[in-house]
């Protein structure tokens, strides 16, 4: 005797439910796909425009705050030089003195969005500024011997991809040396 199976039973008809079904949920996502990456291209990417640079005076001893020291030097930012600048980046005059006494002093860049540091100038002996020839963005990194920059970032400016709270606020992190991270 020869049984009959039902024909919903059969391999065949849930084969081709099953290419239908796959057919139509591969349309879907193709149609979904295909409207984010055209949303996506149609949405002009943002240019980062620099705030035009005002130097500030040369930093004075008893405005240097502390933030970082390695087995070879110190650094310091000068407290009347932190500025947030309308493109949404902190200023700031960094100071290091190496362990024989050698001072460098830059003028510098930080923007918390990106995780990226710019050089704007160097401070010379008579307390006037050399411009940086290089004019990018790179990116901060929290390798090796100087952390400098990743500490200021980490643990005293940024804070979720953009600067935690005002100068002041800034300042008091520093001069207490509280970080974010301890908050």
């Amino acid at each position: 005797m020869h049984q009959l199976t039902p024909r919903f039973f059969t391999a065949r008809p849930i084969q081709q439910a099953f290419r239908a079904c796959g057919l139509s949920v591969g349309l879907s996502l193709c149609f979904i796909f295909s409207v984010s990456s055209q949303e996506i291209a149609e949405k002009p990417a943002k240019v980062w425009v620099d705030s035009p640079v005002q130097f500030p005076s040369a930093p004075a001893q008893e405005n240097l705050l502390p933030f970082y020291s390695n087995e070879n030097q110190s650094f310091f930012i000068d407290s009347k030089s932190l500025a947030i600048v309308t493109d949404g980046s902190l200023r700031y005059t960094m100071v290091s003195i190496s362990k024989s006494g050698a001072k460098n002093v830059s003028y510098e860049g930080l923007r918390c969005d990106t995780f990226e540091k710019r050089l704007f100038a160097f401070g010379r002996a008579d307390g006037s500024w050399s411009p940086s020839r290089r004019n990018e963005w790179n990116e901060i990194s929290n390798k090796g011997i100087n952390q400098q920059h990743s500490t200021l970032a980490w643990d005293f400016v940024c804070e979720t991809g953009s600067i935690a709270g005002n100068v002041e606020k800034i300042i008091q992190r520093l001069k207490a040396n509280r970080s974010l991270k301890q908050l």
